[in-house]
């Protein structure tokens, strides 16, 4: 069933053009150093996505409003690559003086290592978690002329339905294998790089359904052109109320998007609290709230020790659910 709610666009927030003309302060010595002056120049924000993604646009707004608070430049860099391991690895090697930061993915270290070699793995414990920021939720969609409109008619096509995913180890994919392990429902899964491609292939009759992140399928629902059929937060969205969650069907399937902000292990408390103020003036600024509400998005704007507690409990969650209904997600475990 189509939304009522108003027709919602994702935006892409100011171009930092005054945070980039501040003058920088001056270097202190050692930056690693606690007496150094912090900040000593522009906070670098990695994102381990492509530029115009759901992560990319967080990053961009809250590097937007940081930049105003620590009084220094928040220039953001995209290094996309292995769901965002690529960037992680790099800032995994940069000083832990406070002066890089990164937009992390909860599906990169809850799931993603359920797909990868341990050697790949990211581990949230690796970093100082600074705060953390949302949740996006994620909704099964069908071509709406396929007239697919609920999990009872996939079970009922009587043959092998395929699903896309927005890529090889990420909560789109996971949310769709256990539902269809747990519904007795025959599919395969499709991988695409990122959310429009799947959606794609859906409004192409490519694949049957794909899970993407809300924010990403509201303009096609709201046009007709995509039917949900499910979300998988534990309860249903603001933003898509007509919808009913897996849970409420009566499949144990709670997968959303969770991001936070973290740093470089070792990085001194007292840096990590600094940025944390200034993420924290960012989360209550009018403007970052508009942000969320045009992005679908619900605050998650919880300390770092939760965060860390949070992500490393959905890993094993996830991993005993994968082991008691036999998925395979794409590699070694």
């Amino acid at each position: 069933m189509t939304s009522k709610s108003p027709a919602r666009r994702r935006v892409l927030p100011p171009v930092l053009a005054a945070a980039l003309s501040l003058p920088l302060a001056a270097c202190g010595g050692n930056l690693s150093s606690g007496g150094a002056e912090f900040p000593s120049g522009p906070v670098t924000m990695l994102v381990g996505q492509a530029p115009g993604g759901s992560t990319d646009l967080i990053g961009r707004a809250l590097a937007d409003g940081a930049a105003d608070d620590l009084g220094v430049a928040m220039p953001v860099v995209n290094t996309p690559g292995a769901n965002g391991a690529l960037a992680a690895n790099e800032l995994a090697g940069e000083q832990p003086d406070g002066q890089h930061v990164l937009v992390l993915n909860a599906s990169l270290t809850s799931i993603t290592p359920l797909a990868v070699a341990p050697e790949e793995a990211v581990d949230i414990n690796d970093f100082e978690v600074i705060t953390g920021i949302s949740q996006d939720d994620y909704v099964l969609v069908a071509n709406a002329a396929s007239g697919l409109r609920s999990v009872p008619d996939l079970a009922r096509a009587g043959r092998d339905l395929k699903f896309a995913t927005t890529g090889v180890g990420t909560g789109s994919q996971l949310s769709q294998e256990l539902l269809f392990k747990q519904a007795g429902i025959a599919g395969t899964a499709v991988p695409f790089d990122g959310g429009s491609p799947a959606m794609t292939a859906v409004l192409g009759n490519q694949v049957d359904v794909a899970a993407v992140q809300l924010g990403e399928a509201i303009a096609q629902i709201e046009a007709g052109s995509l039917t949900p059929i499910a979300t998988f937060a534990a309860q249903r969205s603001r933003y898509l109320p007509e919808t009913p969650t897996a849970v409420e069907q009566g499949y144990d399937v709670k997968v959303s998007q969770f991001r936070a902000i973290v740093a470089p292990k070792g990085t001194p408390p007292e840096r990590v609290e600094r940025l944390r103020k200034a993420f924290q003036a960012t989360f209550a600024a009018e403007r970052y709230r508009k942000f969320n509400e045009d992005n679908l998005l619900t605050p998650h704007e919880v300390d770092g020790a939760q965060v860390a507690q949070e992500w490393s409990s959905s890993l094993e969650s996830y991993r005993a659910m994968t082991q008691q209904y036999g998925i395979d997600l794409g590699g070694p475990k």
